[in-house]
């Protein structure tokens, strides 16, 4: 469907928005991205608070803008994105959660606090993908999976996977328990809205995260480790970002 713009969620006008969009769950996030990494970024949006900017990165003109929490907000934002805005890929950049503990997998107690998890594909407990009618888990676009591959093939704490979608930020640990039982990186809220958004668009979405947290082992990041490894995250979507729209050139 086509969505017309501005939309009751975005005041930006139409190419107002660049064609590859990089989306933090936090808006703070999005501003902190624009002022830090991005030249002569413009604010395009301030509707609900939601901050989105334009920028450059090296040369490349890139977009970044908040999603807000959950599949909820991810979907009606994504989904405005691709489908009124004309936006080709987004890149979610966000936080989760491992799922390490005494019972989980191996591959779920590789993961480590620091680590970066890009979600290949996702497993979820929203009812999100059945209100779109599809059967099928969507996954990340092969496009963008494949520069992701190439541009973090050097990084030793970055791991390729599952991630889990919940709907609920206050689990119950014993469902958390039971899941980290199959090979499953990490937890979140928001991918599955977005993977499902670009499947029904034919657009393309990447799933990147910073492990922040190990929720069943009560562990977090330090403040001091947050910054560090949330601008590790930011650089490698930025150089995807960058790799994808030179692809075009």
């Amino acid at each position: 469907m086509k969505i017309d713009v501005p939309t009751p969620h975005n005041e930006a006008k139409f190419g107002d928005i660049a064609s590859t969009v990089l989306m933090p769950g936090d808006p703070l996030r999005a501003k902190y991205i624009a002022e830090n990494f991005l030249e002569d970024a413009k604010l395009y949006n301030n509707v609900r608070g939601m901050l989105g900017y334009t920028g450059k990165y090296k040369g490349v003109t890139i977009s970044v803008q908040g999603s807000g929490m959950g599949v909820p907000s991810m979907a009606i934002y994504s989904k405005e994105l691709y489908e009124g805005y004309d936006v080709d890929n987004i890149i979610r950049i966000g936080s989760a959660g491992s799922l390490d503990n005494d019972e989980a997998s191996d591959i779920c107690k590789s993961v480590n606090l620091g680590d970066i998890i890009i979600a290949e594909d996702v497993i979820t407990d929203s009812n999100y993908i059945v209100e779109n009618e599809y059967d099928v888990y969507p996954v990340a676009s092969e496009k963008l999976m494949e520069i992701a591959k190439q541009k973090s093939a050097k990084r030793n704490n970055v791991k390729i996977g599952t991630i889990y979608t919940s709907d609920t930020f206050y689990k119950d640990s014993k469902f958390l328990i039971q899941e980290s039982k199959s090979d499953v990186l990490g937890v979140e809220m928001e991918t599955l809205a977005l993977y499902t958004n670009a499947l029904v668009a034919n657009k393309n979405a990447l799933a990147i995260f910073t492990v922040s947290d190990k929720p069943l082992k009560g562990e977090a990041m330090p403040s001091s480790q947050r910054q560090t490894g949330l601008n590790e995250m930011i650089e490698l979507a930025l150089e995807i970002a960058v790799e994808l729209e030179k692809g075009k050139m």
